[in-house]
């Protein structure tokens, strides 16, 4: 089976974009997901800039694996939507121009009455960003937890598009009381990315606790076997949303995955 290929996520090493390619090489990752934010912002990357970006990727043999678009609102909140939508484009293009070709947006709970005004504006919203998706050649990767996998996947199984797939993060069903063993397997064909983060439970009073890659209630060796025989193709990228030095336990994290991934390739 190929190797899994193994980043990590920029905002998580605390340190400005460029820093963190270098970090990223230094610690044994081959890419990075970043926040399409700051210095990647799209309308403060020209094209000269992007070029530059794009060499200095090379320059530490990183890939960039994907963009992350932080959301105040979700893509089911009419307030301000469509230019919510356009900034999702915009970043899409960029995505594009990057070599990325990924871009993770939060998925809100999907709607269980299709008639809903809620489901009818996340319908819309997800349709558009699709058929924008399949002209500029990015995939829209919806980081989704909220429901079963099952669910999103019929759900988007009614989309006219190839571009709308999914983030999975395990961490993320564990918390919604969702088995994340259980619920990668029906993604097949709609997985485009991964974030590698961990949880365990700490008890009644303080429930699920995201934790270092490891320290947790996920079987790793499960689940990255699971992505080989799904022949996965995307990154695993590590991620570390709290804690005290998140940089260690990134780096830990990416020594930890290389026990179960194999080789790490580019």
């Amino acid at each position: 089976m190929t190797p899994l290929r193994v980043g990590i996520v920029a905002e998580a090493t605390g340190l400005p974009i460029r820093k963190a390619v270098a970090e990223a090489a230094k610690i044994g990752a081959t890419a990075l997901q970043a926040d399409a934010a700051g210095d990647l912002a799209f309308d403060r990357l020209g094209e000269t800039a992007r070029r530059e970006f794009r060499n200095l990727l090379r320059s530490y043999s990183q890939d960039l694996a994907a963009l992350n678009v932080p959301l105040r609102r979700g893509l089911d909140v009419p307030a301000d939507l469509q230019p919510r939508i356009d900034a999702v484009k915009r970043v899409m293009q960029l995505a594009f121009d990057l070599g990325a070709r990924r871009v993770v947006v939060p998925c809100p709970k999907l709607p269980d009455e299709a008639a809903s005004p809620r489901a009818q504006l996340l319908r819309e919203a997800l349709l558009a960003l699709g058929q924008h998706g399949d002209r500029v050649g990015t995939t829209l990767a919806l980081e989704i937890g909220f429901d079963p996998a099952e669910k999103v996947r019929d759900y988007l199984a009614t989309f006219d598009t190839g571009s709308l797939k999914v983030t999975f993060d395990p961490a993320n069903f564990l918390v919604h009381h969702h088995d994340p063993l259980a619920n990668l397997a029906p993604l097949k064909g709609v997985l485009a990315h991964v974030h590698a983060r961990d949880a365990r439970n700490a008890g009644l009073s303080r429930g699920l606790q995201e934790v270092p890659l490891g320290a947790g209630d996920i079987d790793w060796l499960a689940l990255t076997a699971t992505l080989q025989v799904l022949e996965f193709d995307g990154y695993l990228c590590v991620d570390r949303e709290q804690g005290a030095n998140k940089l260690a336990d990134v780096t830990a994290g990416v020594k930890f995955l290389r026990r179960f991934t194999g080789p790490l390739l580019g």
